[in-house]
């Protein structure tokens, strides 16, 4: 892929760097035309992106499938002591608490497995688990990408006759996608686990029969695909974000910092963006 296919950015890059407009209409006009500039051009990448993985899927497969597994340990395995003290944390936190002060206002437990499946299971699992993959995975995309760029690696690729996208862009996206969805999953198992220990250790008069059926009845078959969908979905939407900074741009060394703050910004507004489209498909079903 020529690298004037990619939705290269420069000047959009020269409105970055112009000074702020004296008023404050001119200001929010400003920061709303490098919005869109920025939305376009991480539209038009995710485009190619969604091309590239539906037509060069399985092309020079001992190259992109091991490095698809290398992005799903980055983006996994790797990952998973770190999900599992703050899934606890979690589970002490939101779980333990509620249970602990429904019982001392009284209220009934049958709260409980709503409350579960709303917070932990809905909302928190998620969107955290995104969160927290964009702060170690997502931004070594940036770093890494931007580094080659501005190293020329990127136009030795091309020269070689190698794809940037299908090379570099695609393993992060799948593997990303498939990492956050797993850790989705362990986050919100640990969590709820925890937050049963939480309620014990509060001599809390819960069976565990009580607890985890209360949980499975308030789920129902949808909460288990807008799960996987909405999971998957963060993921590639921080991969798609972060090869953009990184590789869709001419970046000079002393620029890279700057694109991943912007990156990590933006994949922030991205997902909290995303989440709403799912919590308005929750309330009109």
């Amino acid at each position: 892929m020529d690298s004037g296919n990619v939705p290269d950015a420069p000047r959009l890059r020269l409105r970055l760097r112009a000074p702020l407009p004296g008023s404050f209409s001119n200001y929010a006009g400003h920061r709303l035309v490098l919005f869109l500039a920025t939305a376009q051009g991480v539209g038009a990448f995710a485009l190619i992106t969604l091309g590239v993985i539906l037509t060069k899927l399985r092309a020079a497969p001992e190259v992109t499938f091991p490095a698809i597994r290398r992005e799903l340990a980055r983006s996994g395995l790797r990952m998973l002591p770190l999900f599992l003290f703050m899934s606890a944390a979690a589970g002490l936190v939101v779980i333990g608490q509620a249970v602990l002060w429904l019982t001392r206002v009284g209220a009934n437990t049958l709260l409980l497995g709503p409350i579960m499946v709303y917070v932990v299971v809905r909302e928190v699992g998620p969107l955290l688990t995104a969160l927290l993959v964009l702060s170690r995975s997502g931004t070594a995309n940036v770093i890494e990408l931007g580094t080659a760029r501005a190293l020329g690696e990127i136009e030795a690729l091309e020269a070689l006759g190698i794809d940037p996208v299908h090379y570099l862009v695609m393993p992060r996206v799948i593997g990303m996608a498939l990492g956050v969805m797993c850790l989705t999953v362990y986050f919100i198992i640990v969590t709820l686990t925890f937050g049963y220990l939480c309620a014990f250790l509060n001599n809390v008069p819960l069976q565990p029969s009580d607890y985890f059926g209360r949980l499975a009845a308030s789920l129902t078959g949808l909460d288990f695909v807008i799960l996987a969908v909405k999971s998957a979905g963060f993921g590639a939407l921080i991969a798609v974000i972060t090869c953009y900074h990184g590789l869709a741009q001419r970046l000079q060394l002393d620029e890279v910092s700057r694109a991943t703050v912007r990156a990590v910004g933006q994949c922030i507004v991205a997902c909290v963006l995303l989440d709403a489209v799912f919590i308005f498909i929750y309330l009109a079903i």
